[in-house]
């Protein structure tokens, strides 16, 4: 299903400049942006993507990862076809890097998608998968319906969207779990073909706007694990999202066109979880990466296990209903329904 595009402008000459995503693309007729799914036709953009569904499952929510965002309930994921980013380690690249004219997906409406979400006893909707921006009518329409249903709305993101589109769609999302992927202009345009302080203004204002804000960096041998890049991106964080942000490290595994390059070796994540923690990030973890303890909630002022995780889910959990540790009282910054 084809569908008029939101967020664009007509220029001269029947193009139209797309307001979307940070690429800003103008579009001559009969063309397509970065993300080819949002098509020029005599001088009105449509997207092509609408409705198209790659990807659907139930998730635990940590899986996204977001541990701070009602920990240990389950999230209804939906993805489509289609991304603006280039990225050279994509795990997705099947959906992400493929031409909508020929992908394997079916239809499903906003409304059947959120009371698919409904029936499953899901607790919040995600779009997810490949870059839920170039979604945008569809997860719009989506996050409106699944508001009245009382269900949270999460964007798991490269964080490339503009700041007119954040701010359009800022009412009906709740959670903004971005992917900051280096903190180097070098890295963003080599790896990923785009840039880095796009990102960093639109996780900025997400926070401002309410949205609940995790971070996740993939570190990726030689190319963004250098101890200073990783502590100018923690101050960075501290100075602008908060200290109670929750920062994950992951470890990185070859894919796709970098599969020259070995798997992220511990010692380095530890390295990434000791410098945030030094830089006053409160709430730090390290994920693809089985039973380790830095996938545990500890309480920052008192050292109190609060949450304890396991293959993706909750094991034990902790916090009082005020959402306070239960040995010191410090206040936990968790979205809860405790």
């Amino acid at each position: 299903m084809i569908k008029e595009a939101m967020l664009y402008e007509k220029l001269d000459d029947g193009k139209v400049r797309c307001k979307l995503c940070a690429h800003r693309c103008r579009i001559s007729p009969g063309k397509r942006g970065f993300c080819a799914v949002r098509e020029n036709r005599d001088g009105t953009l449509y997207t092509l993507n609408y409705n198209v569904v790659s990807s659907e499952a139930l998730d635990p929510i940590e899986k996204k990862p977001l541990y701070h965002f009602y920990p240990g309930t389950m999230v209804y994921s939906l993805g489509t076809i289609g991304c603006n980013f280039r990225c050279k380690h994509c795990q997705n690249w099947t959906i992400s890097q493929i031409s909508i004219d020929e992908a394997n997906a079916i239809e499903i409406s906003p409304e059947t998608a959120v009371r698919r979400a409904v029936a499953s006893g899901a607790r919040s909707i995600a779009w997810t998968y490949n870059e839920p921006t170039i979604w945008f009518e569809y997860t719009y329409d989506c996050a409106k319906l699944a508001k009245e249903e009382g269900l949270g709305t999460v964007y798991v993101t490269n964080g490339y969207i503009t700041p007119e589109a954040l701010e359009t769609i800022a009412p009906y999302l709740d959670a903004f779990r971005v992917d900051i992927k280096a903190f180097t202009e070098d890295f963003y345009r080599d790896i990923a073909s785009a840039k880095l302080a796009p990102v960093l203004e639109s996780a900025k204002l997400a926070r401002e706007l309410g949205m609940h804000v995790e971070v996740v960096n993939l570190i990726i041998p030689t190319l963004n694990d250098s101890e200073s890049e990783i502590r100018e991106m923690s101050k960075w964080i501290y100075e602008n999202l908060g200290g109670d942000t929750p920062v994950h490290f992951t470890r990185f595994h070859p894919y796709y066109k970098l599969q020259n390059i070995h798997s992220t070796p511990l010692e380095a994540l530890e390295m990434a979880y000791s410098i945030a923690r030094e830089e006053g990030i409160k709430y730090v973890y390290v994920g693809n990466v089985s039973g380790n303890e830095h996938e545990h909630t500890f309480c920052p002022e008192c050292g109190e296990l609060l949450i304890k995780r396991g293959m993706f889910g909750v094991e034990s959990y902790g916090l009082t209903d005020r959402r306070t540790c239960p040995r010191c009282g410090s206040p936990i910054s968790v979205v809860s329904d405790a």
